[in-house]
């Protein structure tokens, strides 16, 4: 079994279009921090969207961790650098940095054996259920609507953010039709007396999910909010360790998991045993087409955010990403890993300079 002998990293930043805002921030770029995982003649890929101080990361306390492991001991190397960062502090980076480098060993051990990634880790579907993510904030009607046009013919579930204009919700029920799920984030934008009067009005658009209604640290509004609130009420993608999803399960209806945070596949699956036991639902959130392969081994998967800015900056830097079909994505049954290699000639000019 061969052992890993090198790990590396590097970040990528990609403006978007234009400027974009949710409820409480706003962005003009999206940064990738990219990790190969080599075992003899075997690389494994893995990334995290987050900031470019996790590549000497990787490539310092991980890296140390994990070399010299086998390659398909996955969980091992997953201890071995928890462990090794408890003088860090695992929550935010440092847990994102683990998750790049899960993804990427999880790929190697996959190509290693010559499966599928998505039946290494247990295939339990062929295709995982996905919505449409985007409708930002800055946008006006005009470009809500045409990104509204985009998608409802392809994925029938589409998400907006929302914030003090709660005119753009019925502009998107009025653009999808009835036949479509409408779902809507606030990036905890609203106080718990808002949301819960916000929660009251989405009802008159057959809205069905209320995402991060309020901050997802206040998990008692929360709780509060999803008492009276008739969409689903879901949060949980800044979770970067078991303890989180633990505490956060209890208060959603839908616990929401993001692989490039929470500590990659090995992460996701214990954290979506977590949600089971309480008998909740999980979503994954954004990183599109890694995403896939952890929601087709995923039982209580409900779907897959197909996020607007992971979609066009994962085609522009990423050969062999999945597209949305008739509302779903099916990972390859076929290719090994996960299919996924960096387009290298066209990364190269949005490298980030360390």
């Amino acid at each position: 079994m061969a052992p890993v002998d090198h790990v590396a990293a590097r970040a990528y930043r990609v403006p978007t279009p234009e400027p974009e805002t949710d409820g409480t921030l706003g962005w003009d770029a999206t940064t990738v921090v990219v990790v190969h995982v080599r075992a003899a003649d075997v690389t494994g890929l893995g990334w995290t969207y987050a900031d470019a101080a996790c590549v000497p990361l990787v490539e310092g306390v991980l890296a140390g961790a994990v070399t010299g492991r086998p390659v398909l001991d996955v969980p091992a190397c997953w201890a071995a650098m928890r462990h090794a960062v408890r003088n860090l502090g695992r929550p935010g980076l440092v847990s994102c940095a683990i998750s790049a480098v899960d993804i990427a060993l999880w790929d190697a051990a996959a190509r290693s054996v010559g499966l599928p990634l998505c039946r290494l880790l247990g295939r339990v579907r062929e295709s995982v259920p996905v919505y449409a993510s985007g409708g930002f904030t800055s946008m006006d009607d005009a470009a809500l609507r045409a990104w509204l046009e985009h998608w409802a013919g392809r994925v029938p579930r589409v998400k907006i953010k929302i914030g003090a204009d709660l005119d753009r919700v019925a502009l998107t029920r009025a653009t999808v039709g009835d036949a479509a799920e409408v779902y809507v984030d606030a990036n905890g934008a609203y106080s718990v007396g808002q949301a819960r009067r916000v929660a009251r009005r989405l009802a008159d658009w057959d809205v069905t999910w209320f995402e991060e209604p309020v901050s997802s640290d206040d998990l008692a509004g929360l709780a509060e909010v999803r008492a009276v609130s008739p969409p689903d009420v879901a949060a949980g993608e800044y979770g970067y360790d078991l303890p989180y999803f633990a505490r956060m399960a209890g208060v959603v209806d839908c616990l929401q998991i993001d692989v490039t945070r929470c500590g990659g596949y090995t992460e996701f699956a214990r954290a979506a045993a977590v949600a089971a036991a309480v008998n909740r639902d999980v979503s994954a959130h954004c990183a599109n087409s890694l995403s896939a392969q952890i929601g087709a081994a995923t039982q209580n998967l409900r779907h897959l955010e197909w996020f607007a800015d992971h979609d066009r900056v994962e085609d522009l830097l990423f050969d062999g990403g999945l597209r949305p079909v008739d509302g779903v994505v099916t990972p390859s049954a076929s290719v090994s890993g996960h299919g996924l290699s960096l387009k290298e000639d066209a990364a190269r000019r949005y490298a980030v300079a360390l």
